[in-house]
């Protein structure tokens, strides 16, 4: 297990660096570590926001197709039509654009992100014997860099607004209000998580749209799983998931206000009257030209007579 961690962390190297160059940069330009995570998840998030956008345009597709997926289901019962079942419904999502795995793109996305930056943290704390004595020698960072030089002041701290991101919540803390700032940090990202993940139910039910009972259940546990994690990882990264969540939010509110994902209330459509009127009138001519035909046919069954 450990040689393939090994194996894993060695192909990770040079983006370790990269991301340890920027958040070293941007500490050049703010000389606080919270500011320079949050430029760093900035740069991220700019990154991974297109995806964003079509995963929230995904689950507003299927979330819209939702009674025409349940029609589907209730036309091919039985296991014997399983395999119907799944055509009609793959015809379904390529003819609207949806993506049944779409709204997990960007848990999925994040995920070698929080390993980096955990990495990353983890290596700026990084300490060495030197004569019985442990000393800071910070990894991924140019070494001429004013981050380097004040970690090795500290001695690994990261220091910002009272806290040291490198902590985790349960780590030991020097009394119980320096604790404080960490159950903070968890019960934000907790919260924003579940924000986050509500936007659009709540869209949906406010266009009189169900919402499918998976994605209810996802919205109730996943939040409780992200807790725990946000429990046992540095603050820093804790840090990284809240401004990187409340990226998210705020484009898929700027992607509601442009009503780019807005979902259609389900029921019957509304025909406008200048469609009906269309509708008539192509009938009539229709039924003028059938009229038409049958008079000249008859014509010329009494001519050939």
């Amino acid at each position: 297990m450990s040689s393939i961690v090994h194996t894993i962390g060695s192909i990770f190297q040079p983006v370790f660096h990269l991301f340890g160059w920027l958040m070293a940069f941007f500490y050049g330009l703010v000389p606080n570590y919270a500011l320079a995570i949050v430029l760093l998840t900035v740069v991220i998030m700019g990154a991974l926001t297109p995806f964003t956008v079509k995963s929230t345009k995904s689950m507003a597709a299927m979330q819209k197709l939702q009674p025409e997926i349940k029609k589907l289901q209730q036309k091919y019962k039985g296991p014997e039509n399983r395999q119907l079942l799944n055509e009609e419904l793959m015809r379904l999502y390529r003819e609207e654009g949806a993506n049944p795995l779409g709204g997990c793109l960007p848990m999925f996305l994040q995920m070698p992100f929080l390993f980096i930056l955990y990495s990353v943290i983890k290596g700026l704390a990084n300490q060495v014997k030197v004569a019985g004595h442990l000393v800071s020698q910070p990894r991924y960072i140019p070494t001429s860099s004013k981050m380097y030089h004040d970690l090795v002041a500290t001695n690994g701290q990261i220091k910002a607004f009272g806290m040291d991101l490198n902590l985790k919540l349960f780590s030991h803390h020097s009394s119980f209000g320096a604790q404080i700032p960490f159950f903070i940090f968890v019960a934000l990202a907790v919260a924003l998580q579940y924000f986050q993940m509500s936007q659009l139910n709540k869209r949906s039910l406010k266009a009189g749209q169900a919402v499918p009972s998976q994605t209810k259940a996802m919205q109730n546990i996943m939040p409780i799983f992200f807790a725990y994690f946000y429990m046992v990882i540095p603050a820093a990264v804790v840090l990284y998931m809240i401004i990187s969540t409340t990226i998210r939010i705020i484009t898929q509110y700027l992607m509601f206000r442009a009503g780019l994902t807005t979902p259609q209330a389900s029921g019957p459509r509304e025909i406008p009257a200048k469609e009906i009127q269309a509708t008539v009138e192509t009938k009539k001519e229709t039924s003028a030209k059938a009229q038409a035909q049958a008079r000249s046919k008859s014509k010329r069954k009494r001519k050939a007579r």
